[in-house]
């Protein structure tokens, strides 16, 4: 109970610390989200260092520096947020739920990072956020981490993926990268404040080409990506 609650605490004061600075940098920058985008890597590296949690990374090669990618991931734990911007060398933005921009001080460094919210109340307004987000991405280019669950794994195992952010993809013509999250399920379970010091490992996989679809080829499109992630984390498995 008493590693815990210290782990909470420092868990909680490190992320107010880390938010704190990135608003009040936010709010001097030209170039939406790059000074958050920093303070989140070392905000991830940080929290991963303070629950004790080592962490591999594979197949940095197939992300070109000069390039913008939507890195498309399963979802086991609360620690693949800090995972994915700790081990995934771009400025990263994750597409979060209307609700959350609405939480004081969390949702002003989420707005000033330039997260991308989705309003998924009806389907009517979940296109009109994937309109905005495009024009948004084309205004101020930044990578994107979606998590196509839509939520975190309960057993480790994956869920099908969702089209909804995907299809930002197909609007804007980026790259989708798949990624494979392995063994965070293990340091950490959904519901659960235990942490255990298990390793981890974030695999990259080779980008899929958005531009060669089309909306009418949703499915395929969606499909071709969640067996993307799925090889790569069985491959994991395997290993």
């Amino acid at each position: 109970m008493i590693w815990r609650s210290w782990l909470l605490l420092n868990i909680g004061v490190w992320t107010g610390i880390f938010g704190s600075i990135g608003i009040i940098g936010s709010l001097l920058e030209k170039n939406k989200g790059g000074f958050m985008g920093h303070i989140a890597k070392w905000w991830g590296k940080t929290l991963l260092a303070v629950c004790g949690i080592r962490y591999s990374v594979k197949g940095l090669s197939h992300i070109h520096p000069q390039q913008e990618y939507i890195f498309a991931a399963n979802h086991e734990s609360s620690l693949d947020i800090p995972l994915v911007f700790a081990a995934i060398p771009k400025q990263l933005v994750p597409v979060s739920k209307i609700e959350l921009k609405k939480i004081p001080i969390m949702g002003w460094g989420m707005s000033l990072a330039g997260h991308i919210f989705v309003d998924r109340s009806s389907s009517e307004q979940s296109m009109k956020s994937i309109q905005k987000a495009r024009e948004s991405l084309n205004k101020f280019p930044r990578s994107v981490i979606i998590f196509p669950e839509g939520t975190r794994s309960i057993d480790g195992k994956m869920k099908p993926f969702k089209r909804g952010g995907l299809l930002l993809a197909i609007e804007t013509g980026i790259p989708v990268l798949p990624v494979a999250i392995c063994g965070t399920i293990n340091a950490n379970k959904k519901g659960s404040y235990n942490i255990t010091k298990h390793p981890v490992e974030l695999r990259c996989g080779s980008p899929i080409n958005s531009a060669e679809y089309s909306i009418e080829m949703r499915k395929e499109f969606v499909s071709l990506i969640e067996n993307s992630v799925r090889d790569l984390k069985n491959n994991a498995t395997r290993n």
